[in-house]
């Protein structure tokens, strides 16, 4: 009986059970505190604080996530609002996430949400708070563990008051470019407890503090683009806990790698760009953790230590832009893991070993413009086993043979760059089955024969760049408009016929760049009317005769950077320019046609500007003087006549070439430089100025290669050559060449480095036209003037030097003994003076009495 009672009561309690378990949860849930009411009226007066703007919203995915915030009704309890943490016993408001919310405005210090001063952890990332300062109020929120302000459109001084938040394990700053931190050291000094410190591109400017080194709990540390400077801790590297440091893109920061140990964390190691040095340890290999390793575009010497193999954690090894020399060693070829690796721009030797086709997972791999040779197909098989590979750069990988044929296999890729390898043959037909191409680079290679037509059927090609190579045949417009998807086409420098005609709608097609420069096209091709979004336009070294039409001038009057109609037979424009149609160019070159009259200047944005060999006349007019960023001015072998604006001084912050030659210029030569010149080259020659060198030539402390001769300039010898520290090098391998602006990329079309300009010198008796002036290549040409006074000893000091010309002037005196000090001497020419010959000359210099 008993045992049928205890069944009985068992029996009721299970059924009975979930009735009780209802009625304490609702039991609990009632003793569950809400949100005090004072917290809850500083998050509504916060949240009226700012608009609402969606403009304000980074990310696609954003929403006001205090939309839902209500005075009364059933939500009024805060803790339940989105975005809002309460205390689970006391209700106090201690997290609030408002990241990615379309906050628009600004955060002043007497906010509401400093009222909330039980908050633990505090993310506002993703607004706009429209560069207002960040307020020292943050300070009042001491309990604050984690603090996220990034992408937030602060500016200013970081308050010193964030010291104050000595419980910090957690504080994001990053990508508040316009945020200014003056005392890194006062800012980190009180915050013991850091776990994660991130700073990316704030403007800290200041050397890296030794006391970071103490921070014992740091796990990382962001310092990405600060213009950080000085000698890097090096005691950092050694932190315990240290899994992640990123110190990227502070060009003027210093330092080494120590011995690493065993214990390391080290998992991300980012110091790309940055100004450390020395040889990579062999312990680095003790890095068994790392993930990731950035260090490209630092200064790190010697060879690559064989132990960097023992990382086979590693899926990115970045090692581009040093001057590693020697073979690569065959143990990378352990690191079995890696997804990126990038070894350009390095001084490597030998050849790539075939182990390296272990290297399965690759899916970037970068090997430009290093020493590296391979002389047969058979030597490149290893890259057809990497076959998840999406991006193939060996651009200057000295290939010399065939495209090989191991590259079939790679179907994944989405760019291909094999630019400057020496590659010979024809295009493969194959090529077609890498269907996923977007970029295919060729240019400067020595590639024969047709475009091969089934390279037409790479349906998302975007660029394809065939530039200079010896491609033949003739090709339409019609076969590239079947690529849909092409926007950068280049053509250039072959022997290929290009014919626009078509009857395929060519709007299809809008094109970013177009190449296509010695195709022998004899007029504007008709299909760029319709073209609205060129950055690049390249139609020089072709046949086009007579006026460029009315209608060229409104193509893409938006978006063009660079133009280049030279070494045609243009000779003017088919309507007055009021006002130059292109806003954002950058390079205007016309150079080499038979233009009579001039364009309208061209606007404030120019670098380039190129008329060299037309027959332009008239006087510059001074509106020239508005370019102000001009890099190079060329306006040789013209008819110009009049006297040079003297506003041409304003733009000596930035002009690096000044070719005005052989033309019909009067009158005293202006000052063409104040102090901080940047002037390298000066050539005024053949024209028709009179009276001094202008001493402010003297500024152009920069000044390589001066040229005035052929003029009718009545001077002494200009002594105060001898200041100017370029004429003047010793070691002539330091001379850097005359360089133009490295423009941006031009979807795939880089505007050449070393632009080309032309300059004419009288050197070892007649005249010699230079259309690249080389490296090692630097001059004086002060002849056919009336200089007078004796040849300064000084001279004897501008070693470096290929040619010095001071003929058909009246110098007198002695032909300087310290002329034999010239031991770079090629070319040297006095004649035509009153000058006293003396024996000791350099041995190997044509000498001109």
């Amino acid at each position: 009986m008993a045992s049928l009672m205890c069944y009985l009561m068992s029996t009721r309690l299970l059924v009975l059970l979930p009735l009780f378990l209802v009625i304490a949860t609702n039991c609990f849930s009632s003793m569950q505190p809400h949100c005090n009411d004072d917290e809850s009226s500083a998050l509504l007066q916060f949240k009226e604080s700012f608009e609402r703007n969606v403009n304000a919203c980074s990310d696609p995915f954003a929403y006001p996530k205090f939309a839902s915030w209500k005075h009364e009704g059933v939500d009024k309890d805060c803790c339940s609002w989105d975005g809002v943490e309460c205390n689970n016993d006391t209700g106090h408001v201690i997290g609030l996430d408002l990241s990615n919310s379309c906050l628009y405005g600004s955060l002043v210090s007497n906010s509401s949400l400093f009222h909330l001063v039980h908050l633990q952890k505090l993310n506002l990332a993703f607004n706009n708070f429209n560069f207002s300062q960040i307020p020292s109020g943050f300070s009042r929120l001491s309990r604050l563990t984690y603090l996220s302000l990034s992408f937030s459109y602060f500016s200013g001084q970081i308050p010193s008051k964030f010291s104050e938040l000595s419980k910090l394990s957690y504080l994001d700053l990053s990508y508040n470019y316009m945020l200014h931190l003056g005392n890194l050291k006062g800012l980190v000094q009180n915050l013991t407890s850091l776990q994660d410190l991130y700073l990316n591109y704030v403007q800290i400017s200041s050397p890296v503090p030794e006391i970071l080194s103490n921070l014992s709990c740091l796990t990382t540390l962001h310092f990405i683009g600060c213009e950080l400077h000085g000698e890097f801790p090096a005691g950092i590297f050694k932190l315990p806990k240290l899994e992640d440091l990123s110190m990227g893109g502070n060009q003027e920061l210093m330092g080494y790698f120590p011995e690493f140990h065993s214990s390391s964390p080290l998992k991300i190691l980012q110091l790309w760009g940055t100004s450390f040095s020395g040889k990579l340890p062999a312990s680095i290999g003790y890095l068994d953790s790392l993930n990731e390793l950035w260090i490209g575009s630092c200064t790190f010497s010697g060879r690559i230590p064989p132990s960097m193999g023992n990382l086979t954690q590693l899926t990115t090894l970045e090692l581009s832009n040093n001057s590693f020399m020697g073979q690569i060693p065959p143990s990378l070829s352990n690191l079995m893991s890696l997804n990126y690796f990038y070894l350009s721009y390095c001084q490597l030797s030998g050849s790539i070993p075939s182990s390296f086709g272990n290297l399965t997972q690759l899916l970037v791999l970068d090997l430009s413009n290093t020493f590296i040779r391979s002389s047969n197909p058979s030597s490149m098989s290893w890259l057809g086993k990497l076959s998840k590979l999406t991006l193939l750069s060996i651009h200057g990988y000295n290939l010399t043979m065939e495209i090989p044929p191991s590259l079939e296999n790679l179907t994944q890729l989405s760019f291909l760059g094999m630019s400057s390898c020496q590659l010979t043959g024809q295009i493969p037909f194959w090529l077609a089955n890498l269907t996923q191409l977007i970029d295919l680079h060729l240019s400067f290679n020595k590639l024969q024969g047709q475009i091969p037509t089934s390279m037409f059927e790479l349906e998302i090609l975007q660029i394809l760049n065939l530039y200079s190579n010896n491609l033949t045949g003739t090709v339409s417009l019609d076969m590239f408009l079947k690529l849909k998807s092409l926007t950068s086409l280049l053509l250039s420098l072959n022997n290929i016929s290009f014919l626009t005609k078509t009857n395929v709608n060519a709007t299809q097609n809008k094109f970013d760049v177009l190449a296509l420069a010695s195709c022998n096209l004899r007029h504007f091709p008709d299909f760029l009317r319709n073209q609205d979004q060129l950055k690049g336009l390249d139609l020089s070294n072709n046949n086009i005769h007579g006026q460029i039409p009315k209608w060229v001038w409104n193509i893409s009057k938006d978006t063009l950077i660079y133009v280049n109609f030279s070494h045609n037979f243009l000779t003017g424009f088919d309507q007055h320019l009021v006002n130059f149609p292109w806003p954002q160019l950058q390079i205007l070159d016309l150079s080499s046609n038979k233009l009579q009259e001039s364009p309208q200047i061209p606007p404030p944005s120019t670098l380039i500007y190129l008329v060299a060999n037309n027959m332009l006349q008239g006087e510059i007019s001074p509106l020239i003087c508005n370019l102000s960023s001009l890099y190079s001015l060329d306006l040789s072998n013209n008819q110009f006549r009049g006297i040079l604006p003297h506003c041409l001084v304003n733009l000596s912050g930035s002009l690096n070439i000044l070719n005005l030659r052989g033309n019909k210029f009067h009158g005293m030569i202006p000052q063409l430089a104040m102090k901080g010149s940047t002037l390298r080259m000066i050539d005024l020659s053949q024209n028709q100025f009179e009276g001094v060198v202008p001493r402010a030539l003297s500024n152009c402390r920069m000044l390589e290669i001066l040229n005035l001769g052929s003029n009718q300039l009545n001077d002494v010898f200009p002594s105060w050559l001898g200041t100017l520290p370029e004429l003047r090098k010793v070691d002539a391998n330091n001379f850097t060449h005359i360089r133009a602006f490295t423009i941006i990329p031009l979807a795939g079309f880089t505007v050449p480095e070393d632009y080309p300009y032309s300059m004419t010198i009288t050197n070892k008796g007649k005249e010699t036209v230079y259309l690249k002036i080389i490296e090692v290549f630097a001059v004086i040409d002060l002849s056919s003037n009336e200089f007078n006074g004796k040849i300064p000893q000084f001279i004897g000091n501008l070693n470096g030097f290929q040619l010095l010309n001071l003929s058909h002037n009246n110098l007198t005196g002695h032909i300087p003994l310290s002329l034999g000090n010239l031991t770079t001497l090629e070319s040297l020419d006095l004649s035509q003076n009153k000058l006293f010959r003396m024996d000791t000359l350099a041995a190997n210099t044509t000498y001109f009495p």
